[in-house]
């Protein structure tokens, strides 16, 4: 429904991403600036340290879950359904709305905006913000950013602690993401959560941090 890639090319990418933040291996290099890092490197091909260093990291297990291989397979038709068709058809048929209301708000302005909130990861929350958890790397906590894309603007924290699923110091406060990833938990779709102790992010925060929190 995000049409975001399928599984698989994201979470292989964003390894690339946090392994080799801010260089030419980092798809969405901050470094580049705003428009490359938001948008603009959607519109290029993908620098060769890209390619390179991607083929280093080890996917096993990735290809080795069958929904991801699932998903892949028939990523195109799902989009195409889940993104643009079924939107679509919900306020059409189930509540009269019109059939070009229904394409143009439901389907095209949402995905437009689910986009670009998404793409603010990488654009305005490696630019704007504090760094209370290490001063000496790019991306920063952004408050917009954390309301826009539901949680996802602890950024500082996120790449300080790139193991705790929750993304965030704060567990479930202002973190919908959490709370989704701990329903299916406890729906048993989802196991073995990992997240930074309070010592070691005090300790992070003491040594490295800017102060400001």
């Amino acid at each position: 429904m995000a049409f975001q890639n399928d599984i698989f090319e994201w979470s292989r990418d964003h390894r690339v991403h946090h392994k080799y933040s801010e260089t030419d291996a980092d798809p969405h290099n901050a470094r580049r600036g705003f428009f490359f890092s938001h948008i603009g490197w959607l519109f290029v091909r993908k620098h060769r340290d890209v390619i390179e260093k991607g083929k280093t990291l080890d996917v096993t297990d990735l290809l080795a879950d069958p929904v991801v291989r699932f998903q892949r397979k028939y990523y195109k038709i799902s989009v195409v359904l889940m993104c643009f068709v079924v939107p679509t058809l919900v306020p059409w048929c189930l509540w009269g709305e019109s059939l070009w209301n229904s394409y143009f708000l439901a389907s095209v302005l949402r995905y437009a905006i689910s986009l670009n909130v998404t793409w603010l990861v990488n654009s305005a929350a490696h630019m704007y913000g504090n760094r209370p958890y290490d001063k000496h790397i790019s991306p920063r906590q952004n408050p917009l950013v954390t309301l826009g894309a539901i949680g996802e603007g602890f950024h500082n924290y996120h790449h300080t602690f790139p193991f705790d699923y929750s993304a965030s110091e704060f567990g479930l406060n202002f973190n919908p993401t959490t709370w989704f990833i701990d329903i299916m938990c406890w729906l048993g779709l989802a196991t073995d959560r990992k997240r930074a102790t309070k010592p070691m992010i005090e300790a992070r925060k003491a040594r490295t941090g800017d102060g400001s929190a």
